[in-house]
């Protein structure tokens, strides 16, 4: 596979591009191998999910529906799901999941051809709902990988009834956001399963729907329909529905003569059922023919995931199993599988999976028979196929198409022309896919994705639209409460639009042309030269922004706008300390893309949705710590240490009356207190927001605040 071209520029497509890769192929060329050392060794963060269990597990990663929390209704496209809805009230996501969300660069989606439109739209709701970004997929990379000849998604009728009014067809490439998304196709070609090219030409016209009268005769000389294997040949028999493969297993089952033994999976934690690898409760006898189920992990490479075997010992104690292939006996040991999901390392910042439970039992299950749905992905040397009654898309096609030779499969009852079901959507959608082959354009793409990032690292739109916001509030609804902090976010706002925005837009021009121009881009001394020029000098006009709004947050006794004001906050807090950060280490360390990408992924763990850290913040950023107290008031609060400890008094007075914190002191109030330093009730009762029936309870305490304040910083008595 090292010299695969198709292979190789999909790998170079996936690490060297931000653009979208649809990388498809016949089956047994070499996909999920791909998928395993993409894994292992890519620079990228990313997310790998499957449509069911068993692709997700076959895959390394979890289902689409556990990681976005989707419910199984079908997503309808105008209703409240959508982006500009309140996605929030029916996704419920920890903050941990957010933060991963936030911090992939690629989503992998195995066994695309299972996946609805509609579940793809979901999740791309959900991505552009939480990453903040109107981009499809919340500007998210896709990987999808799959062949769309193999199985299609599930659809019942009345679910299909409602969908078809708003897609064409249930796939997943009539998702209305993956039509808005410019994606490219790789088309695998090698096959690395089947050796005989007779058989791989029948296999590829049954998979392209172009068979004739002779590829249908020359697979049914392979009908025996009284054909009786010795056990010890380990055929397999793969059927369309699972009652006929429960039938078959139950039945041979039933006539092994001896006792059988029943072993007990442990299950532990959550693991639920639809996710068990093989029985909860499995049942053998000496003679059973069973499959393995989980590749040997032991690194010896005895058997794999599909090796057939016979059960040749068994008591309570545990059973031996003789692989078929090689003969040897092997005595098993229960294996374990996981349900994880996906979590952060606090301490490296990668995403882990955290099991959530386990599951475990002999890694095999009785395999006389297993239907066509469940072995996808697997291999076989020796098949008996049953598909007469194929009643889906691409259902013989993968029967077929698990054997290695012609001459180890067997056919229970001849294939018919009804029985190869192609999906003429799918012909039509794969003859245009073709068309959509990135070789020529990789270049384009992958210089592209450089210029994106600086586009990104030096884009300062989405800072400038949160402190805009942020300011209209401030505007909007306490002018009286923080004049002074409002004046200076105006003063700031237009300072920073002109000497960012504007000379952000201006040095765009400058580095989209060097871009253009320079052969080797990515190492030219020029470029490297005025980007660290240009991130210097950014952060410097960045700096002032810190003290003036994103130190402290503002506060307010109302209960609806305190909820506005602390988004709004957290918004502008999270935009300044990702690009701020992001141009120091760019000063620091230069602009390579692995290294950016991981930095950012880094920064967005670390800081998303955490409180700011004031003192650690300003060594960082090189700007002059505040002294205690002064670092968490506005500038409209004159004394704002005195201004905490009345507000901690204040909310703590409401909390044993079981009152507002309003209802005791508004905030007002407590500015006004803690600026004008009163002495005595007269002075305090012509405070604005006080009162005669505040003076009248709370007078003595909030004077005796005051009086410690004043003696405690030595300030003398003076007349206001």
């Amino acid at each position: 596979m090292e010299r695969n071209i198709e292979l190789d520029l999909a790998w170079k497509f996936v690490e060297s591009t931000g653009t979208s890769l649809f990388l498809t192929g016949k089956a047994g060329t070499g996909k999920t191998t791909f998928l395993h050392k993409l894994q292992r060794e890519s620079s990228k963060r990313m997310v790998v999910l499957a449509p069911t269990g068993i692709a997700a597990m076959n895959a390394g990663g979890i289902t689409l529906h556990s990681f976005f929390q989707l419910p199984f209704a079908p997503y309808v496209p105008e209703s409240s799901f959508q982006a500009e809805g309140d996605v929030s009230y029916y996704f419920r996501f920890s903050k941990e999941k957010i933060r991963i969300m936030n911090s992939i660069d690629l989503l992998v989606i195995d066994e695309i051809s299972m996946v609805r439109a509609d579940v793809l739209d979901a999740v791309d709701a959900v991505l552009r709902r939480y990453r903040r970004n109107r981009l499809p997929f919340g500007g998210v990379q896709l990987l999808m990988i799959g062949d769309l000849q193999q199985l299609a998604p599930v659809v019942k009728e009345d679910e299909w009834k409602l969908l078809s009014r708003y897609y064409q067809t249930p796939y997943f490439f009539s998702s209305k956001a993956l039509q808005d998304t410019l994606y490219f196709t790789i088309e695998l070609t090698t096959v690395y399963r089947q050796k005989d090219d007779r058989f791989l030409r029948m296999l590829n016209s049954i998979r392209e729907n172009c068979f004739d009268d002779e590829v249908l005769r020359a697979l049914n000389s392979r009908y025996m329909p009284h054909f009786n294997p010795a056990k010890e040949e380990g055929y397999i028999r793969l059927v369309t529905h699972n009652v006929q493969a429960q039938r078959i297993n139950n039945y041979e089952l039933e006539r092994l003569p001896g006792r059988s033994f029943a072993f007990e999976a442990t299950v532990e934690g959550k693991f639920p059922e639809y996710l068990y690898p093989t029985e909860k409760m499995l049942e053998v006898k000496c003679g059973a023919q069973v499959m393995f189920v989980k590749n040997d992990t032991s690194g010896a490479h005895r058997y794999c995931n599909g090796t057939i075997g016979e059960v040749v010992s068994v008591s309570s104690e545990g059973m031996e199993v003789r692989c078929l292939q090689t003969d040897v006996v092997l005595a098993l040991q229960p294996e374990e599988w996981a349900n994880a999901r996906y979590a952060l390392d606090e301490e490296t910042k990668a995403i882990t999976e955290k099991v959530e439970g386990t599951f475990r039992q002999y890694p095999v299950k009785l395999a006389w028979a297993i239907t066509v749905h469940k072995s996808q992905g697997l291999t076989f040397d020796r098949a008996i196929i049953d598909v007469g009654n194929s009643f889906a898309h691409g259902q013989t096609y993968v029967a077929l198409s698990r054997c290695r030779t012609l001459e180890g499969l067997v056919l229970s009852s001849p294939v018919s022309a009804k029985a190869i079901i192609n999906d003429g959507t799918v012909a039509a959608f794969t003859e245009k896919a073709r068309e959509m082959n990135p070789t020529e354009r990789f270049p384009v793409l992958q210089r592209a994705y450089f210029r994106e990032l600086l586009d990104e690292l030096f884009g300062f739109q989405p800072l400038l639209r949160s402190f805009r916001h942020y300011v209209r509030l401030l505007d909007e609804h306490l002018y009286r409460l923080y004049p002074k902090q409002l004046e200076a976010c105006r003063a700031e706002l237009l300072r920073l639009e002109e000497r960012v925005g504007r000379v952000a837009e201006r040095f765009a021009v400058q580095y989209v042309r060097m871009v253009e121009e320079c052969a080797d881009y990515e190492h030219d001394e020029a470029l490297q030269g005025r980007i660290h020029a240009a991130a210097r000098y950014f952060g410097d006009e960045l700096r002032p922004l810190y003290a003036v709004a994103v130190r402290k947050p503002l506060d307010t006794d109302n209960r609806q706008l305190r909820k506005q004001l602390t988004a709004a906050y957290e918004d502008l807090r999270d935009c300044y300390r990702l690009q701020a950060d992001l141009l120091a280490f760019v000063r620091e360390s230069g602009f390579a893309v692995s290294a950016y990408l991981k930095q950012k992924a880094l920064l967005v763990l670390e800081y998303a949705g955490t409180p700011i850290r004031v003192r650690e913040d300003a060594r960082r950023m090189g700007v002059a710590a505040a002294a205690p107290g002064a670092e968490v008031a506005s500038d409209d609060i004159l004394h704002p240490e005195l201004f905490e400890r009345l507000r901690a008094w204040r909310n703590a007075e409401a909390g044993r009356l079981n009152l507002p914190a309003y209802r005791v002191f508004s905030q007002k109030a407590l500015v006004g207190i803690s600026n004008l330093l009163p002495t005595d009730a007269t002075m305090l009762r012509r405070i604005p927001h006080v009162g005669p029936k505040g003076v009248e309870k709370y007078g003595e305490e909030v004077l005796a605040l005051v009086r410690a304040y004043r003696e405690e910083k030595g300030l003398e008595v003076s007349l206001v």
